[in-house]
Order: structure tokens, then C-alpha cells, then sequence
């Protein structure tokens, strides 16, 4: 079984900053969930307009951007639910 990684853009790094220690520490037990299945993408939703992101997670209010590439999860974006969308 080859596990997934979980690598983070500069972008994804300074939203997570952002966040309460709280928040963070969900986020990163939940990432570690994720990564620990087989296939992290049986909880992940496609999106629509794939320009932002091939996928998302929901993590409570927040919303995760990421794409795929190999065995990698790439982490583009955290924010609230509020905030993800708006251009």
C-alpha cells in the first residue's frame, strides 16, 4: 500500500496561519485521517470549475482546495466556507 503525502503551497501555509490553534489542530488530525486511507479521495468532492482546485475537502466550516498529483495531495487553500469561492 503506497500512502499519500500531504505537501502545502505558500499560499496554503499563510491561510492556515491565519486560523485559531483550535482549527489548526483539527485540520492536521484530519489530514492524517486522510492520508492513513487507502483512497483519500473517496471523502473529497470533485469541483466544478476545476481552475481552482480539483477537490475539496470539508473540515467543520472550512473548506480545503487541493489537487492530485501521483501520491501527493497538494494543498492550494483553506479558508471558511464564507470566504472560498469569492473572487
Amino acid at each position: 500500500m503506497a500512502s499519500y503525502t500531504i505537501v502545502y503551497t505558500k499560499t496554503a501555509v499563510k491561510s492556515i496561519q491565519k486560523l485559531t490553534p483550535q482549527i489548526r489542530k483539527r485540520l492536521r488530525l484530519k489530514f492524517e485521517y486522510f492520508i492513513s486511507l487507502e483512497d483519500p479521495l473517496s471523502l473529497a468532492k470533485a469541483l466544478t470549475r476545476p481552475a481552482d482546485a480539483q477537490y475539496r475537502y470539508r473540515i467543520g466550516n472550512y473548506r480545503v482546495l487541493f489537487d492530485v498529483e501521483d501520491k501527493q495531495i497538494i494543498i492550494l487553500l483553506v479558508q471558511h466556507r464564507k470566504d472560498i469561492y469569492r473572487k
